[in-house]
């Protein structure tokens, strides 16, 4: 079995209206210090072990499904989980 950690992330060439107004919203508290916020998605998926190729997998996944390739960029880890 397999815990893979997916992290989705707006390419930097996209605006992320939502991070500006954490941004903003960090600023009026008081945490000036903040300089940029960029929102992102975790996805943490529990993966069996298949005859397919995981990273293959987990690559058609996220092309398909997890991530708009158009405007998103994604990486993976994977960890393999030790049944109890």
């Amino acid at each position: 079995m397999y815990k893979v950690k997916v992290y989705v992330t707006l390419r930097e060439s996209i605006l992320d209206p939502q991070g500006k107004a954490v941004n903003h919203a960090l600023h009026s508290m008081g945490y000036g210090e903040v300089e940029d916020v960029r929102l992102g998605k975790f996805i943490e998926l529990t993966v069996k072990k298949s005859d397919r190729p995981l990273d293959e997998t987990v690559e058609e996944m996220c092309r398909k499904l997890l991530a708009n390739t158009v405007i998103e960029d994604y990486r993976f880890e994977v960890e393999e989980v030790v049944a109890q």
